[in-house]
């Protein structure tokens, strides 16, 4: 076990270390340089996802709380820093969808290449992509503070130059508010463990976490919960720290927002459960108030902005809608986590694998239609009487009818149990917390859950309903298969997840139960 964590880390750079090798290893012109660079991506992604399912087919899930494969040798001895790897029931899942959703990904953009800023080498997206791949798994499986930081930051410039060099409209300025914004939360979220390393001293996550804040002075708890809750929640994103979040979106390429949506969002919530929650609990249970009231704010007022933009006449953008929709989507995953209870904390981190799921399937669909249209805007693609996708291009009409019903909660689908489950978390927090109040974030959070609804049909009726026998847009190709390739897993977990809860619940429950007791 502990030689296929290191190979999940390994392998994706030594492959974007590979990129770097003399132009002649990936053939002699640049044609041939770019399409075995691509396949390149799509054979090391693969072999990466392997693993991952190799990993969670060898998990002892009879006890999934305890950390399994783990490494732990002297990394920085000066610094106490060590090289510390392991894997347990909340961290498990979100390995492999990270390494299916790159995979994916990969796959797609081996016939679907982001057009770029100039002439864009496809062996510098491989490696850039590579690299992201590498900093995404590292965070979910380092068990040590300051490489969890380090691991943070690894993501940051491969998809800067993503967004930069690879997206679209004002790509440049997108991608520079996602690195000043994001750098600067991990500045403050760099001071709050330093803070606790230097308190406890020690950054082994599981040794602070069975302390269980033991030796740490409530002011220090505080102190290192806001600078980390901080840095965690402009990740994640929490409102009112979002901003940054649908200018990257609207011009990031289909792959970009895929993984941006799909997992650098999750490592913000991750964070808060794996460091917040078990290794300053005072401070954690003190600002919890305060997260569950942002997390209620960001349901409604995610909503209510993609209201706005489904609405005729508005000009919005579906790839900044989906933006907006993350806001709220991943407001019930801080509202289940700011209530401090097994049910809400076990619904925070359904939630967060239901997100990337669906709103993976959800950028996938829209970049498609981008690419047929050449454009995203609401009002262009519905035009007078609709985009009538049922009757052009049925199944990609269906696809998107899916992915919408899916992300609006539907019971059967996996949107819905997250969500439900944090609304009993939040009607029922834990001792301590004023239940007048998180009643109060559950009727907000129901409210969001009405609104949701409504902006997705909206979507559903513009988009896919309509007269085919209109002048359309464009021509519509149906789905092609390299897309019903990467698209269809991603559908079909999300209709396995709704229908068996208890295949997430069940890796996830004793391990939060741990946690929160001081694992």
């Amino acid at each position: 076990m502990n030689v296929l964590l290191i190979a999940l880390l390994a392998l994706p750079l030594l492959g974007a270390a590979a990129t770097l090798a003399p132009a002649g290893v990936f053939g002699a012109d640049r044609e041939a340089q770019d399409r075995l660079a691509l396949r390149f991506n799509a054979v090391v992604t693969g072999l990466v996802l392997a693993l991952a399912v190799a990993l969670a087919a060898g998990f002892d899930r009879s006890r999934p709380s305890r950390m399994q494969g783990v490494t732990d040798v002297a990394w920085i001895p000066a610094l106490k820093v060590r090289f510390h790897l392991g894997v347990d029931g909340i961290s498990l899942p979100l390995v492999v969808l990270t390494a299916l959703l790159t995979f994916l990904c990969a796959l797609y953009s081996t016939r679907k290449l982001p057009n770029g800023e100039g002439t864009p080498s496809a062996r510098a997206f491989t490696g850039l992509f590579l690299l992201l791949e590498v900093g995404m798994l590292a965070t979910f499986l380092v068990l040590d503070l300051l490489l969890f930081f380090l691991a943070f930051e690894i993501v940051l410039i491969p998809m800067y130059f993503l967004i930069a060099r690879w997206g679209s409209g004002a790509r440049t300025a997108s991608a520079n508010r996602f690195i000043l914004y994001t750098l600067l939360g991990s500045a403050v979220m760099l001071l709050g463990f330093l803070l606790i390393g230097l308190k406890a001293g020690t950054f082994d996550m599981t040794a602070l976490a069975a302390a269980h804040g033991h030796g740490l002075s409530h002011t220090t708890q505080v102190l290192a919960a806001l600078a980390i809750g901080l840095g965690l929640m402009v990740k994640a994103p929490a409102w009112p720290l979002h901003s940054w979040l649908p200018d990257a979106h609207t011009s990031a390429p289909t792959v970009g927002s895929v993984l941006l949506a799909g997992v650098l969002l999750k490592m913000g919530t991750y964070g808060l459960v794996r460091v917040l929650l078990p290794v300053v609990p005072d401070g954690a249970h003190t600002l919890a108030p305060y997260l569950g009231a942002l997390a209620a704010v960001g349901i409604v007022y995610g909503s209510l902005a993609c209201l706005a933009l489904a609405r005729p006449g508005r000009r919005g953008d579906l790839k900044r809608l989906i933006a907006f929709s993350s806001v709220g989507h991943m407001g019930f995953v801080l509202l289940g986590i700011a209530s401090l209870t097994p049910v809400g904390v076990n619904g925070a981190l359904f939630a967060n694998i239901a997100h990337g799921l669906v709103t993976g399937l959800l950028f996938f669909v829209v970049g498609a239609l981008k690419d047929r249209y050449g454009t995203a805007e609401l009002d262009t693609l519905a035009g007078e009487t609709g985009a009538a996708l049922y009757g052009r291009a049925p199944r990609l009409g269906a696809l998107l009818a899916f992915a919408a019903v899916a992300s609006l909660g539907l019971p059967g689908l996996a949107g819905f149990w997250g969500e439900v489950l944090a609304m009993f978390g939040a009607f029922d927090p834990a001792a301590g917390l004023s239940r007048p109040a998180f009643v109060t974030y559950m009727a907000l959070a129901g409210l969001g859950t009405l609104l949701t609804a409504a902006y997705l049909l909206v979507v559903v009726r513009r988009v896919c309903m309509g007269d085919p026998a209109q002048p359309a847009v464009a021509e519509v190709a149906e789905l092609r298969p390299y897309e019903a390739v990467s698209w269809t897993p991603l559908a079909a977990l999300t209709l396995l997840a709704g229908l068996w809860p208890a295949l997430l619940l069940g890796l996830s429950d004793p391990a939060v139960k741990h946690l929160l007791a001081g694992g």
